[in-house]
């Protein structure tokens, strides 16, 4: 080593000895980690994300268990695990659970606005699709106002998010499960629409897992095809903050660009507001 890099070591050597708290990097090297993207099935994928963030021992309550697809490669005698769904008359919207007494929380609502319908007859998952409605709905017909088509989807993901915020300690993780769709010709991204909704409600997307499926998906009666067929879907992993977000700025910066750059309000409306913006009282 030529002297001027043995001072420039020397050098960077006290520079990170002065810092208080630094973290120091340790363990082993490995390529056994948990990654992002799987085509596999749900059963497998699941497992990672347990292994990852919820320690064993944990308070763990799955709300939409279904028929336990997740739980099939999970040794659930090692979490305080309890299960409930709709069929079970637990509905995840009202869960029967103290505030701030859950660990981690799993979610896998249907997430195909066909699968909630006003009259039962309409319900989609029919024929071959069948096992489907199975696994998703309860096969009951979905009082839902004024909402429908994927606005129907989102409502009930958004209300369930507020009652597991309810029932998540603070810190706790929520597990979700979900599948973009393509809703009256349109294309609606599920993932991002639910990152957005939840950080609206104090959550904080914290890890984001594709799951591609195993197997090519078949389409009947198709004439031309609009959008790419969708053959994968997501578990987000949030965790429930106690006020300020990771990222507080990330808001104020796409707010930014739309501000500066589209004529969102109009000069006559902006010379309005500005004229009335400092006015007390």
């Amino acid at each position: 080593m030529k002297n001027n890099d043995k001072i420039s070591a020397e050098l960077f050597q006290d520079d990170i000895s002065g810092l208080k708290g630094r973290r120091k990097q340790s363990g082993r090297a490995t390529s056994d980690v948990v990654t992002t993207s799987y085509a596999n099935s749900n059963d497998e994928v699941f497992p990672h994300i347990l292994k990852l963030y919820v320690a064993e021992g944990a308070r763990i309550v799955d709300v939409t268990y279904g028929k336990g697809v997740f739980w099939r490669n999970v040794d659930t005698s090692k979490y305080d695990f309890s299960k409930s769904d709709l069929k079970t008359g637990t509905d995840a919207r009202s869960l029967p659970y103290a505030d701030s007494s859950i660990d981690a929380l799993v979610l896998d609502p249907p997430y195909m606005e066909g699968l909630y319908r006003r009259d039962a007859g309409h319900l989609a998952g029919g024929g071959t699709h069948a096992a489907f409605r199975d696994f998703y709905s309860n096969g009951e017909a979905t009082p839902n106002g004024q909402l429908k088509y994927h606005d129907v989807v989102v409502d009930m993901y958004m209300r369930c998010a507020v009652e597991a915020k309810r029932v998540l300690r603070p810190g706790g993780v929520f597990i979700v499960k979900c599948q973009d769709e393509v809703s009256a010709n349109r294309q609606k991204l599920t993932h991002v629409e639910l990152i957005f909704g939840y950080e609206r409600l104090g959550y904080y997307c914290k890890d984001l897992f594709v799951v591609t499926r195993l197997n090519r998906p078949v389409v009947s009666r198709l004439l031309k095809q609009e959008h790419a067929r969708k053959n994968h879907s997501y578990f987000l992993v949030f965790i429930k903050t106690s006020g300020k977000l990771p990222y507080s700025n990330f808001r104020a910066l796409l707010g930014s660009y739309s501000e500066t750059h589209s004529p969102i309000v109009s000069s006559k409306s902006k010379r309005k507001s500005d004229t009335h913006g400092g006015r007390k009282g």
